[in-house]
């Protein structure tokens, strides 16, 4: 795996404003933990962007027509494409804690990698959309 090397250094709670402890407070106090991940103490540096994400992290990954972990799932599968280890190492974790089995993620990186491989394909050759996908309600 690729190690990578922080842009700006991280803010730890001790060190924090007390807009980024708002919000730091409400990550550990929704998450059940009395830590926050180095995703939040990095972008921390800019307040305005750590509050924007957490509240759209909150709002997009609460419950609704999907359920938790097909969320987290969904997360793996796009951070994958993206190649952000760090969301691949951080949304695998939770997704476990969710329910997801060494078979699920298997299966999962096996869509993945059929997906990249249609979609390289589908791209190269430039096909042309099915009507009846065109019409698909969306």
């Amino acid at each position: 795996m690729q190690e990578s090397v922080a842009t700006v250094g991280m803010i730890e709670y001790q060190d924090a404003s007390p807009e980024v402890r708002e919000v730091y407070d409400d990550i550990m106090a929704t998450r059940k933990t009395d830590s926050v991940t180095n995703f939040w103490k990095t972008i921390a540096r800019d307040p305005i962007t750590l509050r924007r994400t957490w509240g759209s992290i909150k709002e997009i990954m609460a419950p609704g027509a999907l359920d938790a972990l097909t969320k987290e799932l969904i997360y793996v599968a796009v951070s994958t494409a993206n190649q952000c280890h760090y969301c691949i190492a951080s949304h695998t974790a939770s997704a476990r804690k969710k329910g997801m089995t060494d078979e699920m993620f298997a299966e999962l990186m096996a869509v993945i990698g059929m997906a990249n491989e249609t979609n390289s394909l589908a791209a190269g050759y430039q096909v042309e959309i099915d009507e009846q996908f065109k019409s698909s309600g969306c």
